[in-house]
């Protein structure tokens, strides 16, 4: 974990591989399981869908089957119906226009689409979910002891009240005792009360409830002792994980370590390598194949191919390989970009089913890693496998990246607050190497207009970390996502000694 004053940065890794990264800006409101108090702008019975205002640019989306009833069994992952299955009444209904409703974000704006917003409110903590509109009690599926999960259930339904709401028991509550499910239903029911305060004293559209930053969702809703340690470069943020950790699972404690070594922790673990490599369309294999990814509007094609790897033995061999190989890079790719909507992988053609299955039973494995729902049907006639992805924010791509103004969007370039955070890293990276003593950092005006505007700080800060005779200047001849780094009184150019391309 890397965080700045700026940003925050999550890095996870599996064995030894990057597989996952999250990151918060304070110029990217995140919206992702805010609660919020709205007003039905339009009711829309044509695609049994409302438009309501939560105060954010764009009205947020409410789907029929994302409004809450008050039937237990709609729409709950957990409850054994399936939602194509549910006759839903018609959305006008249920809601008029100018009517208060309590709405929750599932996904973050996409593009020219708003949040998408429920009515089914759930608030997660550590160890459970607390639905306050339901009564019903789940647990976690990937609890597979039928014992525990029976002893959970059982043990929820005891500290439940009536009305009080229902709860799905968490994967990390396994072998967890009643006094601290207790504790955490309190906690959250309290919150819940609060949130209902706040809307009787509010008017729509307003803010009820911040969902946790970044980092401590992800401390609340992944660390556990599957995880060998959480490196943190930031003291701050180390002393509040540990305090946390400390309260709810005192036995982890000693895996929260602080980073203090002089070079960068994202460059230690070769993060922000890898992290350049996420806006590549090619990615090689290890047996010498590639596969290539394309993004459009629609969906997300993925092509496999063989490259320099033919084989000692008969093609079908060499086939099987790599689609293997490929079938596992998938998923790590589809997972570290963060891809959402449809994905349609295009293998290489195999003429064995018995090798068929062996490339999707390998594919659906490793998919089952992804904490985002993911599906991936048969392999087809035409040797496609078709997958979804849920989507609940724009893929890393799109975050960092805007269209180009030059190619008429044919092509992206970095944002100036990707490029400003890929100075930082570099000029740190300068001082970490301790060969240069006075440098110069060129870039395009805009950039240097977003420091004046939004970072006043970010030169004292980088001069007061690296203690390097460092200045700015703008170079309008710059492309909008260049920046060069020149050193000493001649200002040579150093930049690709210290930038990763």
């Amino acid at each position: 974990m890397s965080a700045t004053p700026h940003e925050s940065w999550v890095a996870l890794m599996e064995d030894e591989k990057l597989v996952e990264l999250l990151f918060d800006r304070s110029d990217r409101g995140r919206l992702l399981g805010d609660i919020y108090l709205g007003n039905v702008e339009a009711v829309i019975p044509g695609i049994q869908a409302a438009f309501v205002d939560i105060g954010t640019d764009k009205a947020g989306f409410l789907q029929v089957s994302d409004i809450d009833t008050g039937d237990d069994d709609e729409g709950r992952g957990w409850s054994g119906r399936r939602k194509s299955q549910k006759r839903y009444l018609p959305i006008q209904d249920l809601i008029k226009k100018d009517q208060k409703l309590i709405v929750q974000v599932t996904k973050e704006p996409i593009n020219d689409k708003g949040p998408r917003l429920t009515t089914k409110i759930s608030m997660p903590g550590r160890f459970m979910v607390y639905i306050p509109g339901s009564s019903n009690v789940g647990v976690s599926r990937k609890i597979e002891d039928r014992g525990e999960r029976s002893r959970l259930r059982k043990l929820a339904k005891g500290i439940l009240s009536d009305k009080s709401g229902g709860i799905i028991v968490r994967t990390v509550s396994e072998e967890l005792n009643e006094d601290t499910l207790k504790k955490e239903l309190k906690r959250l029911t309290a919150n819940w009360k609060k949130i209902l305060k706040k809307k009787a004293n509010s008017n729509a559209p307003a803010l009820l409830h911040r969902e946790a930053k970044l980092i401590s969702g992800v401390i609340r809703d992944l660390f556990s002792n599957r995880f060998e340690s959480i490196v943190v470069d930031n003291k701050m943020i180390y002393n509040e994980i540990l305090q946390y950790v400390k309260n709810v699972a005192p036995d982890l404690k000693d895996r929260v370590l602080l980073y203090s070594n002089p070079v960068s922790l994202f460059d230690k673990y070769m993060v922000e390598e890898e992290m350049q490599k996420v806006f590549n369309k090619k990615v090689g294999l290890p047996s010498g194949g590639y596969i290539v990814i394309e993004q459009t509007e629609a969906l997300v094609s993925i092509d496999v191919n063989t490259g320099r790897y033919t084989g000692k033995k008969e093609p079908a061999r060499t086939i099987l390989k790599t689609n293997i190989d490929a079938a596992r890079e998938i998923a790590r790719q589809i997972r570290l970009r963060d891809i959402g909507g449809i994905i349609v992988c295009d293998l290489i053609d195999m003429n064995s089913q018995k090798d068929r299955d062996r490339v999707i039973q390998e594919l659906r494995s490793c998919l089952d890693r992804d904490r985002a729902r993911t599906k991936a049907f048969e392999i087809s006639n035409l040797g496609l496998i078709e997958m979804t992805r849920q989507r609940v924010r724009p893929s890393l791509h799109s975050s960092l990246t805007k269209a180009c103004d030059k190619c008429e969007g044919e092509g992206r370039v970095n944002t100036p607050a990707t490029v400003i955070r890929q100075i930082e890293k570099s000029v740190k990276r300068v001082f970490d190497k301790g060969e240069e003593r006075k440098i110069m950092v060129k870039m395009h005006p805009e950039v240097t207009l977003l420091i004046l505007q939004e970072y006043p700080d970010f030169i004292k800060r980088l001069k007061q970390h690296t203690k390097i005779s460092l200045t700015m200047r703008d170079d309008p001849l710059l492309g909008e996502a260049e920046f060069k780094i020149l050193s000493g009184p001649a200002e040579t150019d150093v930049t690709s000694k210290y930038v990763f391309t």
